[in-house]
């Protein structure tokens, strides 16, 4: 068995890496069930508990499909999903928090998952016509209710988390936290250890980039939503591959892949970090747990940091639209 070694998000204990299953569905061009479905299991197999997903991502799919691979081994896995998106993929965004809607969503969702609760239950994105106190008070319904057992938030800012966890404890801070990505290093992540809030970086391997193994869009399926990313756009992708190069070359001298490197860096950002970097091949899921081994010293990671500026990123992580709904 690969190591796993169980890390906390406030009372929950999970493996020391998830899974993103958000790519199974959704975002990244066409998949294929069965495959997803035997890295599923291959990652309960290996010890991995944290199944990440959402209602969002493939308009439902993503959550059947997670169903499906836990049915008769759900005592193995911690399932994570969110809500806050009503709208579907290429609509207007529209994201809603009222009591109503928690509601609404929750059951919908443990409808698609086939279970009788759900491990952790976040907020997608805030709304910021709703008050966290509502949404957040109409969650802890749901665990007093014995639907849900603890509530995380994603991609919310500091006072919001304040408020939120003043409402209800809040176990986890999903955000996006790699090298290419550092925005939560200026306040959130302190606010989160100040109140005992584990964090979860979701594309802690910069959405692939990370790994080098995208070193244009032309491989990339037309449905692929980092055909739209600024990053990836020509002028930045050439700015950031350089990044890539310079990790690959402190990688081999380790022997490691430079999405190890890069994985491994965010797992030594804390105790209380679990990333969740996803994947439909078992080929990566095993790579990427490989990362879980890897020490880094203070100079590995002084190094790795001087490679990976993070004023050297070119573009920033999303398109103007969707900024506009994050650290609310």
């Amino acid at each position: 068995m690969i190591d796993a070694r169980i890390r906390h998000l406030g009372e929950l204990a999970v493996s020391a890496q998830g899974l993103g299953c958000m790519g199974m569905s959704h975002g990244y061009g066409d998949s294929d069930d069965a495959q997803s479905i035997a890295t599923l299991n291959h990652a309960l197999d290996l010890g991995v508990t944290l199944l990440d997903t959402a209602d969002f991502y493939g308009a439902g799919h993503n959550e059947e499909l997670i169903g499906r691979a836990v049915a008769g081994r759900r005592d193995e896995a911690v399932i994570a999903t969110k809500f806050g998106f009503a709208n579907r993929l290429g609509e207007p965004i529209v994201i809603r928090g009222d009591a109503a809607y928690v509601r609404q969503a929750c059951e919908a969702s443990l409808r698609r998952l086939g279970v009788d609760h759900i491990d952790l239950y976040y907020q997608h994105r805030v709304d910021p016509q709703v008050p966290i106190e509502e949404t957040v008070g109409a969650m802890a319904e749901l665990v007093q209710a014995g639907k849900v057992r603890h509530l995380g938030l994603s991609e919310a800012g500091e006072e919001t988390i304040r408020r939120a966890h003043a409402v209800h404890p809040i176990a986890a801070l999903q955000s996006e936290w790699s090298l290419w990505t550092r925005d939560l290093e200026s306040g959130v992540a302190q606010v989160c250890r100040e109140l005992g809030i584990g964090l979860v970086p979701f594309s802690p391997l910069g959405r692939g980039f990370l790994t080098g193994r995208y070193t244009s869009v032309e491989g990339l399926a037309e449905n692929d939503v980092r055909r739209t990313q600024p990053r990836f756009a020509d002028g930045n992708l050439d700015r950031n591959l350089a990044i890539v190069a310079r990790l690959e070359e402190l990688a081999a001298a380790k022997g490691i892949t430079a999405g190890q490197l890069a994985l491994a860096w965010v797992q030594h950002r804390g105790e209380d970090v679990v990333p969740i970097p996803g994947t439909r091949r078992r080929r990566y899921l095993e790579e990427n747990l490989a990362a879980l081994t890897v020490e880094l010293t203070p100079q590995d990671l002084a190094a790795i940091e001087a490679a990976a500026p993070h004023d050297g990123i070119a573009g920033a992580r999303y398109d103007a639209a969707s900024l506009t709904f994050v650290n609310h």
